[in-house]
């Protein structure tokens, strides 16, 4: 994801976000995940099955999301985070474990979740998905450009209220086409951008643009102190409406792929041409649904 800058800009943007092509990933199972989708990448990138999937559940086997919810108990209090760190200080924890890998999944067999969303483009969703991960009392974790942070600094702070924001590059370039020392600017930039406005220390948790590396990019990553956060299902909500998908579509997959320690990729911003925010408007009933199927929800800071 990245800031949009001008019409075309933003179109090519918000097509950019994450196909996740991994030397490694590591979830419950320690099973290394395939390529998956690419959420707000470039038009170019085809989008593929997500990564890490339960077998035991798919797009298809999920009840109505319109049928009332139950609720299996009562709602968490708002979530309210300390306030994070200075990027000045140390990181707190580097890649320890999962150097050379990419995490797709939370290592635990209890049934949380993480919600994940991806800030690069636009924001146009971001205060309606505030609003109701206040209201609902649900912690996320969110990784946003250094433009991005740059061009929303009262959003930053924000969602550093919320949970973690990591690093998800400065521009939303392909880090595999990046010489070493760009890769070393685009994380250093970006934290200390983020910290500037507001969102502390963004290490160790990092998302690799359209979700590409490469052994040498994940060990530059690695180097940084960073670790490489990918995802178990992608919402696919960045294709929009005129993608084909639906906020019943994206709730169903999001659902469909539930498991201990699933970890989903959304974004904060909206379609470039529809206009569509179909993450946002689909939240509400994930998160019902969700905790109707006995799930909690948890942060990436599990990871640090």
């Amino acid at each position: 994801m990245r800031c949009a800058v001008g019409a075309v800009a933003a179109a090519a943007v918000l097509v950019a976000c994450s196909g996740q092509s991994s030397p490694g990933a590591i979830d419950v199972a320690a099973t290394p995940s395939p390529a998956a989708s690419s959420p707000l990448t470039t038009p170019a990138q085809s989008p593929t099955a997500s990564p890490a999937v339960s077998p035991s559940s798919g797009p298809g086997r999920s009840s109505d999301p319109t049928s009332p919810a139950r609720t299996p108990g009562p709602s968490p209090a708002p979530t309210t985070r300390q306030p994070p760190a200075p990027a000045t200080s140390p990181a707190s924890a580097g890649p320890g474990a999962y150097a050379g890998k990419i995490v797709s999944k939370l290592p635990v067999a209890t049934k949380v979740v993480a919600l994940t969303f991806d800030g690069g483009a636009d924001a146009r969703g971001a205060q309606r998905i505030v609003d109701i991960l206040r209201s609902q009392g649900v912690p996320a974790s969110f990784f946003v450009t250094g433009t991005f942070a740059k061009a929303n600094p009262a959003l930053i702070r924000t969602l550093a209220a919320i949970g973690p924001v990591g690093n998800h590059s400065w521009d939303h370039p392909h880090f595999p086409a990046l010489s070493d020392g760009l890769v070393r600017s685009q994380l250093s930039r970006t934290r200390d951008q983020i910290a500037a406005s507001g969102g502390g220390e963004s290490r160790p948790l990092f998302r690799f643009p359209f979700g590409e590396s490469s052994p040498h990019t994940l060990a530059l990553v690695n180097a940084e102190g960073y670790l490489a956060v990918g995802w178990t299902v992608d919402s696919l909500g960045w294709q929009g409406t005129s993608g084909g998908q639906s906020v019943t579509k994206v709730v169903d997959r999001v659902v469909a792929a539930r498991s201990p320690g699933e970890i989903v990729l959304m974004h904060l911003g909206g379609h470039p041409s529809d206009n569509s925010t179909l993450d946002a408007d689909a939240l509400p009933t994930i998160i019902t649904r969700l905790r109707a199927a006995g799930y909690s929800f948890v942060t990436l800071d599990q990871l640090r």
